[in-house]
């Protein structure tokens, strides 16, 4: 097997070199799927990993590095892996989406990413975009500057990872399924995670919580990656101060807080200088609960890990708290501490806000019910959409449907804009906005297009909350946000083109709107998404196409050499079945 790999390394290393993508040094990694066993809150499960290990291996390059990564699936059942935040020019073929850029990685067998860095520095993260594998099946990915220009920001005497994540004592995907079947919720984690580990508050976790060693005096660059499934974080230092440097593999004028909230999905860079007395400190994380008051059914669970002091002295008997850390209905925290976050916009690190917008679209994101056909009974399901459009996978992957120019597979009409309009925020909604209709349906953009889209939170089935939006293939620029109904005439006076984040994934505030523009300047099939897990399997997703411009070196790659074949979507299957409302049916099977 490994003789098989390293001749198929060199075809796919002789065909980017073909192709002129390969800059700056090359590297190569092997990632083997397969079960093993773990132990947590007192009981043993088996469950996905890459190279046995949870959270799966660190990939660390240099800006511009190229890395191939050939993924060995021994598990059950097939997978994909995305390289979060990664922008992959013209390379969509590695992205990694499941049937939107690739089909699944079928059990024993492999297939050989390429993943080309470009503008990126950071920290950034892969995970498992299949289901909801990625709940183990990820990891972190640390880009470093260039030498010759370095950081933005004094050297930091050390470096440390901390990956946040949710643990789940049952089995995942077949609990997951299951709720899809029968239309109900989908399961709450047990308990989360910093490193793997659940930390000492937790039960049976003492033994295993994960430390972290410091000397006093010296500064370290965290990185901060957050794998969890469903909610957003709060996450402290007992007595330590945070700068906040980085996010999304891009460099922020630097925030001094006491916390910070961390979306799925998002990645930070946050200095933390050790210059309290000798001892043990908790860094801790709890649920920032952003849904409607009243609901209880949530993970309380609050995840620790330890920083400890290196040196002669006598620990306490227990580490020291942040009782900073906010409660988790408590708002003001991360809408200020989302407020500040603003793009270096130097000289070394210029922005470039595009001002010639031709497409403008008004993205309503909504909880919503849909009626599925179980067993030749109607039946009531949750669901959640993009201007009423629940997304549906299709049997073939979109990027080779329109590579190949197969028909039948998608079309070519998702709306700029909900097909009502009404107080979307308010506590109630007109019964008839509730039910979406179920489609894949994706936009088409132009080479070069410059975009603008305004999210809108809704109360749809009174269920509002924020929404962590990622787009794959691009970082975007957060140009404004606000609550309540987006005002077309007065919200954008209060737009920032000054220094505007520059970000891949953007928190939708709960009951609110956002507003981010980008260049469509990467051609290529681009999933855009919320990443709470259940939205993303509840529907809220659509595809970006972005056309080829005038040239082979706007345009997109050839295929590499191999993909996996496809075959039925497991997830989700359109049924040619009309409903009184004229919403076709999905079928879950």
């Amino acid at each position: 097997m490994m003789g098989m790999f390293s001749g198929f390394l060199k075809l796919m290393l002789l065909y980017g070199m073909f192709l002129g993508l390969a800059q700056g040094k090359v590297h190569y990694h092997e990632f083997v799927l397969k079960e093993a066993n773990f132990t947590r809150l007192c009981e043993t499960k088996s469950m996905l990993v890459v190279n046995d290990s949870f959270p799966g291996p660190v990939i660390r390059v240099t800006k511009g590095d190229t890395v191939y990564v050939n993924v060995q699936n021994q598990g059950n059942y097939g997978l994909t892996i995305h390289w979060h935040g990664v922008h992959q020019p013209r390379n969509p073929w590695s992205d990694g989406p499941e049937y939107i850029t690739q089909c699944p990685i079928k059990p024993e067998s492999n297939f050989t990413y390429e993943i080309i860095f470009s503008d990126e520095e950071g920290t950034l993260w892969w995970h498992a975009h299949s289901d909801w594998t990625r709940h183990s099946v990820h990891g972190a990915i640390v880009i470093l500057p260039k030498e010759e220009t370095g950081y933005p920001f004094l050297q930091p005497d050390g470096e440390e990872i901390l990956v946040f994540g949710s643990w789940y004592k049952g089995d995942v995907n077949k609990e997951v399924n299951e709720d899809l079947e029968t239309g109900n919720v989908t399961p709450q984690s047990n308990a989360y995670t910093i490193n793997g580990q659940p930390g000492d508050l937790c039960p049976c976790s003492n033994e295993s919580t994960y430390h972290w060693q410091v000397e006093r005096g010296k500064t370290y660059l965290l990185r901060l990656v957050s794998a969890v499934m469903n909610v957003e974080i709060y996450f402290a230092i007992a007595q330590h101060n945070l700068t906040v440097v980085g996010m999304s593999g891009s460099y922020v004028k630097p925030i001094l807080t006491d916390v910070v909230m961390i979306s799925p999905g998002q990645t930070m860079d946050v200095l933390v200088t050790a210059n309290q007395p000798l001892g043990r400190y908790y860094m801790a994380a709890r649920q920032y609960d952003s849904i409607r008051q009243g609901v209880k059914n949530y993970d309380k669970e609050n995840v620790t890990a330890i920083l400890e002091y290196r040196g002669n002295y006598t620990p306490s008997v227990s580490p020291s708290f942040p009782n900073n850390l906010p409660t988790y209905a408590d708002f003001n925290p991360a809408i200020e501490f989302m407020k500040r976050i603003r793009s270096l916009a130097n000289k070394d690190h210029p922005i470039n806000v595009p001002q010639n917008i031709t497409t403008r679209m008004y993205v309503t994101a909504s909880e919503n019910n849909v009626l599925v056909d179980l067993g030749g009974e109607n039946v009531t399901a949750l669901a959640s959409s993009l201007n009423n459009i629940s997304w549906v996978n299709p049997t073939t992957d979109v990027l080779l449907a329109y590579y190949r120019n197969i028909s039948g597979i998608y079309t070519a009409d998702f709306p700029d804009n909900p097909p009502s309009f009404f107080n979307f925020t308010e506590d109630d909604s007109p019964d008839d906005t509730t039910l979406s209709v179920q489609g894949t349906k994706v936009r088409m953009l132009n080479y070069n297009e410059e975009v603008e889209i305004v999210f809108q939170g809704t109360n749809l089935l009174d269920v509002s909350m924020d929404h962590p939006m990622h787009l794959h293939g691009y970082s975007f620029y957060v140009i404004g946000s606000g609550y309540g109904v987006f005002d077309i005439e007065t919200d954008p006076k209060g737009y920032n083109f000054d220094d505007p984040p520059k970000l891949n994934t953007v928190t939708l505030p709960k009951n609110g709107w956002v507003a981010i523009r980008f260049k469509a300047s990467n051609p290529g099939v681009w999933l855009w998404h919320c990443h709470y897990e259940r939205h993303l399997s509840w529907g809220m997703s659509s595809v970006f196409i972005v056309k080829n411009g005038g040239t082979p070196e706007t345009s997109i790659r050839e295929p590499p050499p191999y993909l996996p074949p496809c075959k039925d979507s497991f997830t989700s299957r359109l049924l040619q079945y009309e409903n009184s409302d004229g919403n076709r049916l999905n079928k879950i099977d």
